[in-house]
């Protein structure tokens, strides 16, 4: 039983380990693009504007928006 829980608490780290590389390696190709201020200032504004178009996306599909 203690080898059970010893594994049940490995999967936090997991998670976290997990979490954080998938995130490193969708940001590790735009760090470049942060090194012209225009292409930064572009950047940017395509992450706002692709965040902004998946929450409205997802409000509409899940009928979120007070009509």
């Amino acid at each position: 039983m203690q080898e059970f829980f010893n594994n049940v608490s490995r999967y936090p780290r997991y998670l976290i380990t997990f979490t954080l590389g998938v995130l490193l390696t969708l940001i590790s190709p735009l760090l470049p693009l942060f090194k012209r201020p225009s292409t930064a200032i572009v950047t940017v504004a395509l992450l706002i504007a692709a965040f902004a178009f998946l929450t409205f996306t997802l409000r509409a599909m899940l009928g979120l928006n007070p009509v």
